[in-house]
């Protein structure tokens, strides 16, 4: 797993190449050990003293890190026509930190941390290519409980401008002949976010969750909501998989959809800035959900065009896509450990997170491509030692094929090293057995490139 780290990483630019050198080494150390410490991960104390004091030197900004691997996300997106840039906030807790500086509350409990949003690229059949930007803040401690004043503030000094500033960062990344379709949850429901200016090659896709005012045919129908249950339910289905989240369980659901064209009027007291906005809803319901359980209910607002059933039912499939991000800052906090990092200031925390973000991408990454393209040499992943240790441990054999695995292959045996049991009713291996299963392969092939590092054994002369 050497070479991927040097690839992604080694064009970092810190003005000292030895600051890259370490930082291709810390990717290393980390990938091989992504739920350990970092003096587990870095091997030595001397290692994790280099760790420390790269994530506190002033010439290793944040940025150039994530600048970094940004260059190879817009290059594994090249040359597809549509990428799903997906948006997403989590918060990581420091609470037990109490040395840590600069950290500032992240709910009404008085939790101490810091908050992320992330982009995430992801292809159109769900394989992420890496992270587009990355925004990171500490709230203002003075400032708990004016939620009410915030309300009145312009959206350029609230929090929620930070999905605006990631749609402009997105499109300053990728490039004009690239199709972006930006995919959000219904904390993205911002009318100045639909009214946003935005070039031919960026669409929304946006779940709505407030019953905003629109202008339809009929002047009976003011809401946004009933406007579009007026609509005839569509005849055709679509079923798709739904993944497991929290408090819903992995199933395959059917949904029948309805849409029409809206006009959304923007809010009383914005009237005067922001013109209507016109935009496709899409009603999507779970037709026939388990037993005691509530049936899906979605409302999607997008700039795509939808006249047919077929184009509604692909923006369905893509906005399910928003739950890899989910999935993305899962790894972050429980495949990373990120939230038990001990640094003593947010500014190395950011750093560190930074770093990590590399670490956690590549983890999922490695998941969703063995799905999705299950044929590729499993060369594209692992070194020729890496898998030749894994396919001796798994066939407890030193006989050897001549050709590489496929990946989807060799991600299922890393899987079992992670405790994946590969029943028929398992379905395919989450992430999480495949980042245990990484970490006991990296063990694995150690020893093998260790035991065939030496020379065969010379006979002992014979003096007869």
């Amino acid at each position: 797993m050497d070479n991927w780290a040097e690839t992604e990483a080694g064009e970092a630019k810190f003005g000292d190449k030895r600051l890259t050198k370490r930082f291709v080494q810390l990717i290393r150390d980390i990938a091989a050990k992504p739920e350990g410490s970092v003096p587990q991960a870095c091997g030595s104390w001397a290692g994790t003293k280099a760790a420390y004091r790269f994530w506190d030197n002033e010439k290793v900004t944040p940025e150039a890190i994530r600048v970094a691997h940004r260059e190879k996300t817009i290059e594994r997106a090249k040359g597809h026509g549509t990428v799903l840039a997906i948006q997403d906030t989590t918060s990581l807790n420091y609470m037990s930190h109490k040395a840590t500086a600069g950290l500032g509350p992240i709910d009404r409990w008085g939790t101490q941390g810091i908050h992320v949003h992330s982009v995430l690229a992801v292809s159109p059949d769900g394989v992420p290519y890496g992270l587009v930007h990355q925004q990171i803040w500490s709230r203002d401690q003075q400032k708990k409980g004016e939620k009410a004043k915030r309300k009145q503030l312009p959206i350029e000094e609230k929090e929620s401008y930070r999905w605006l500033e990631s749609v402009e960062a997105t499109k300053k990344a990728v490039s004009a002949d690239t199709h972006v379709i930006i995919v959000a949850d219904r904390e993205a429901d911002i009318f100045e976010l639909f009214a946003l200016p935005r070039p031919d090659n960026i669409d929304l896709l946006i779940r709505a969750t407030q019953d905003r005012r629109v202008q339809v045919e009929d002047p009976e129908m003011k809401k946004l909501w009933e406007s579009v249950e007026a609509v005839k339910e569509s005849k055709e289905t679509i079923t798709t998989h739904l993944e497991h989240s929290p408090g819903v369980s992995a199933r395959d659901v059917t949904f029948t959809l309805r849409w029409r064209t809206v006009s959304i009027l923007a809010p009383a007291h914005k009237k005067k800035k922001y013109p209507q906005v016109t935009l496709t809803a899409i009603l999507v319901t779970e037709t026939e959900p388990p037993e005691g359980v509530e049936p899906l209910s979605w409302l999607l607002l997008t700039t795509l065009p939808v006249q047919t059933f077929s184009q509604a039912a692909q923006c369905v499939l893509w906005y399910r896509y928003r739950w890899l991000i989910e999935r993305y800052h899962f790894v972050l906090k429980s495949g990373c450990q990120l939230e038990d990092l001990q640094l003593e200031t947010a500014e190395r925390l950011e750093r560190a997170l930074a770093t990590y973000c590399i670490v956690a991408w590549r983890l999922l990454w490695l998941t969703y491509l063995a799905r999705k393209t299950p044929d590729l040499s499993c060369e594209l992943a692992l070194q020729t030692h890496e898998w030749h240790a894994l396919y001796a441990f798994t066939h407890q054999t030193n006989t050897l094929p001549a050709t590489p695995p496929s990946l989807h292959e060799a991600m299922r045996w890393v899987a079992k090293l992670g405790g994946f049991l590969a029943r028929s009713s398992d379905g395919e291996p989450g992430v999480q057995t495949i980042w245990r299963g990484l970490r006991r392969l990296d063990d694995l092939a150690a020893m093998w490139l260790l035991l065939h590092s030496f020379p065969a054994q010379v006979p002992p002369l014979s003096y007869g």
